[in-house]
């Protein structure tokens, strides 16, 4: 069959499709066992979307559609595989991975934030990551202790 009859992309225009991998954390991808669920559905949506573009015909769109789900297919794999689950923490007077915290600020907001792994951290929704500046700073400390960010204060007022 003669080239002009077949839709074929050039390789330069076919290695565009392959999209950067996702930066991975230096850090210990410590998790807990919600951020592990999370992790492994991720996973999951990963494999599904692309096993759809499987049945795209045209294999220079199946290229440009598969990108982004096998983009997110290594990372959650990688996430997953590298995943250290750090379980809940006892009861404590102490602030730990995966409990939460309030603590007062100089200028009189008072917030709450739960400290979790990097890919479970959200803080619109009262989580941080265990990497944090604000969360590095709290961590092992307790009620009434105060520490210095730059030039706020922080005082903890409850541990959960």
């Amino acid at each position: 069959m003669s080239v002009a009859f077949v839709k074929e992309e050039s390789a330069e225009a076919a290695a565009e499709t392959l999209l950067p991998d996702r930066p991975v954390s230096p850090h210990p991808n410590l998790v807990t066992e919600a951020g592990l669920k999370a992790l492994e559905q991720q996973l999951e949506a990963a494999r599904a979307a692309y096993e759809a573009t499987t049945a795209i015909e045209d294999v220079n769109e199946r290229r440009r559609q598969a990108a982004g789900p096998l983009r997110d297919l290594r990372y959650y794999a990688e996430r997953v595989h590298s995943a250290q689950l750090v379980p809940a923490p006892e009861a404590s007077d102490r602030v730990a991975f995966g409990g939460s915290v309030t603590f007062s600020r100089s200028d009189g907001r008072v917030q709450t934030y739960r400290i979790v792994g990097e890919d479970e951290a959200d803080p619109k929704t009262g989580s941080i990551s265990y990497v944090s500046p604000v969360a590095r700073l709290l961590l092992g400390k307790e009620v009434g202790d105060v520490v210095s960010m730059g030039e706020q204060e922080l005082e903890i007022v409850a541990v959960g």
